[in-house]
Parts: structure tokens; sequence; C-alpha cells
């Protein structure tokens, strides 16, 4: 095995081209002020050679890389990819790159990555708080780094931040279910710490007072995941008949996926004929599920490519305010429910 060959240096780029090593400098980082011909000759000699710069030396002299750390609530929720694929195609027209760091609904390992991200210089982050609790994020504000809160309403005007409606999202679907004519509707939740799963349970509410004779439950499950939503319909195929409802609100699709392989498979509850059944965030589960979820659709990737403009503004636009941004969530109808008969 032959041993690694010694990276090419700058200086050796510039003796090859015959330039200064500061023509070489320019034609990476300022290219405009660079001769045409000088500057085709430069990159010639950087391919033949095979040169890659320096970036962690840029870097230390610039006080800021050219990456964007997000932290993002779990992973595993298709949803939370779709805002990291919005991110990155945003960040790379602005030739910028994305690093993903999932909490996994952890406080602790969100301030573990809020740490890296800030060791490593990055020039921006965005996070979805797993907490109401900001120490971490405000401490690393103060110190210097740009802090975008996504899929979070910032109150306080200290940061900038965008979210989905979740309160009219969570009225939306159950307002559907009962123009259904569904009448006894089961809110399935996550963790109450969650304010997305507070706001829906809120919108739910909110359509179930404005109609006579309806009623909201809840069951409460420990995270937003099929597993959990699996137990949620176990218990729900407990009850009898008589008690059990007509209709189901997921808090998002991973639970509602859940549900469904619950009440289906055991072939004891029908959906829709028994159970009508709707979730949230309109993944690509939900078209390909068993019986087609009905869903409330988020603009995730536009969430995505809204964080980092709002983080390039707040970087290098003069005169910039924190705002929020808010998307309307979309009720998407499919098989799961159907109209009661």
């Amino acid at each position: 095995m032959e041993p690694a060959r010694p990276a090419v240096s700058i200086k050796e780029v510039a003796r090859e081209a015959g330039v200064s090593i500061g023509t070489v400098s320019n034609v990476l980082n300022r290219p405009e002020v660079v001769s045409e011909d000088r500057r085709r000759r430069v990159l010639q000699v950087i391919d033949d050679l095979g040169y890659v710069r320096n970036d962690v030396a840029r870097q230390l002299k610039a006080g800021r890389s050219r990456t964007v750390g997000l932290v993002v609530q779990d992973s595993a929720n298709p949803f939370y990819n779709e805002i990291g694929l919005g991110a990155e195609t945003a960040a790379e027209r602005l030739g910028q790159a994305v690093i993903i760091g999932n909490a996994g609904l952890s406080p602790e390992r969100e301030s573990l990555y809020l740490g890296l991200f800030e060791e490593q210089r990055v020039r921006g982050v965005l996070v979805t708080p797993q907490t109401p609790e900001r120490a971490r994020v405000d401490a690393l504000r103060s110190r210097g780094t740009p802090v975008v809160l996504v899929d979070e309403h910032a109150v306080s005007g200290e940061y900038c931040s965008l979210a989905v409606d979740d309160v009219e999202g969570g009225r939306s679907a159950v307002a559907h279910l009962l123009a259904t004519g569904r009448r006894r509707i089961t809110y399935v939740g996550g963790p109450d710490t969650l304010h997305q799963v507070r706001d829906r349970r809120a919108g739910a509410q909110r359509a179930v007072d404005a109609v006579t004779g309806a009623s909201l439950d809840s069951v409460a499950t420990t995270a937003l995941t099929v597993l959990e939503g699996r137990r949620a319909g176990e218990q729900l195929l407990e009850l009898s008949p008589d008690r059990r409802p007509d209709a189901v609100f997921a808090a998002n699709d991973l639970l509602a996926v859940g549900l469904l392989q619950a009440l289906v498979f055991t072939g004891r509850v029908r959906v829709p004929e028994d159970v009508a059944l709707i979730g949230y965030d309109d993944i690509d589960f939900a078209t390909s599920a068993i019986v087609p979820l009905s869903s409330i659709r988020q603009p995730a990737r536009l969430i995505g490519r809204t964080a980092v403009e709002l983080l390039e503004d707040e970087i290098t636009g003069t005169g910039h305010r924190h705002r929020h941004v808010s998307f309307e969530p979309e009720l998407v109808v499919r098989e799961s429910t159907r109209p009661a008969p």
C-alpha cells in the first residue's frame, strides 16, 4: 500500500502557474478581479495538481464557515427530513452546506449538537427546540452565532422563527371529520411538552365546540412514533363498540400509521367504515398505507428553504428585524375519512 501523498499547497499552485499566492487566493475567493487568462491558467493547474483549499484556515481567518447547522426534533419523522432537504436546496444556492443533527426528542442531544456546531464556527444554526426552555440556544446566540427557530413561534421577537399554524391545522382536521358525520372524536397525541401536540389539540377542541353533540377524548403517547400509534390503537380496541370513537385524529402521520395497523390488522374494526382516521404532516407513507390516509399537509421543504433565507438575511442584511413566518396547513382528503354511511 502506497503512503498517502502530501496535500498540495497553495504555494505549489502559484509556482506551477507562474503567479503570486495572492493571485491564486483571488481566483478562489474573488475571481472577478483576476483576468480571464490568468484565471483559466490557475484553475487548470489546480485541476492538474489536485489542489483542495484548506477551508479550516479560511474559517479561522474569517471567523465563520460556509456551513449551516440544523438540529431537528426527530429524524425518524420524514417531516423533518423534508425540512432538511429544503434547507439544503437554499444553502446550495448560496454556496453553503447544511450539517444535520438529530436531537431525537432529547434536550441533552440538542445541547450536544449546538455545542459541536459552535465549536465548528458554523455560519448559523437552525433548530427545532425540544422544550420551551431555551437556555442553551440563548447562550449560543449571545456568543455571536445567529439562530433561527424552526417549527416554533418566537413570541418575544428575539429570534426569527417560522412554523405552520398548528391550531388551525387541528381545527381543520377535526372539522373535516365532523363534516363526514362523525361525532365521537379521539385525539391521539404525543408528549404534552411539545407545543405542536398542544396546539393541534386546541384546534381540535375548537372544531368540536362548534358542533352540537360532538365530543373530544384524548389518548396520550410518550412519543410520535408508529409503535406508540399501535399501542394507542390497542387501547381503543379494548373499548366496547358503543364507547369506541367513530373518528380519530392523530397528532402526526407516524402515529396514524401505527393506529391503522392496530385497528385494521385485527379484522375487528374497519377504516373508515367503523372508525375514520386522519393524520398530520402528509408524509409519503400516508399515500401508500393499506388504507390511504387523509392528513394535514405542511410545506416542509418551503419551511426549510425559508429558514435558510431568514438566517442569511440576519447575517448579511442591513436593518434586519426578527420576524415570524406563519404557513397555512392544507387538508388532504383520502380514503381513511370517507363519509360515514
